[in-house]
């Protein structure tokens, strides 16, 4: 499984500090196992399969998709967004 981060994401994660920024990566580790670890919910309202997964007081919106490169189905995990559990539904 492959993952990737948008933009957004990666810059979240740029300002935060090492211990938060392993907390973090540790949860998204959980998601590529099978099968998924952790406090994982889909989200209302959204028809696109979108996800979020709870570490402490941060929010992980996510989904996954298959792409097909030279024959083979990979999957993927998209981290869309990354944010403080308040401000990350607005």
């Amino acid at each position: 499984m492959i993952v990737r981060y948008s933009k957004k994401a990666l810059k979240f994660l740029a300002k935060q500090n090492a211990v938060t920024v392993s907390r973090i990566r540790e949860g998204i580790q959980g998601l590529t196992q099978v099968p998924p670890v952790g406090d994982i919910k889909q989200m209302q309202g959204r028809s696109d399969g979108m996800m979020r997964l709870r570490v402490g007081g941060y929010r992980i919106l996510f989904f996954y998709s298959i792409e097909e490169q030279n024959m083979q189905q990979i999957e993927i995990l998209m981290i869309t967004e990354i944010g403080n559990r308040g401000d990350i539904y607005k």
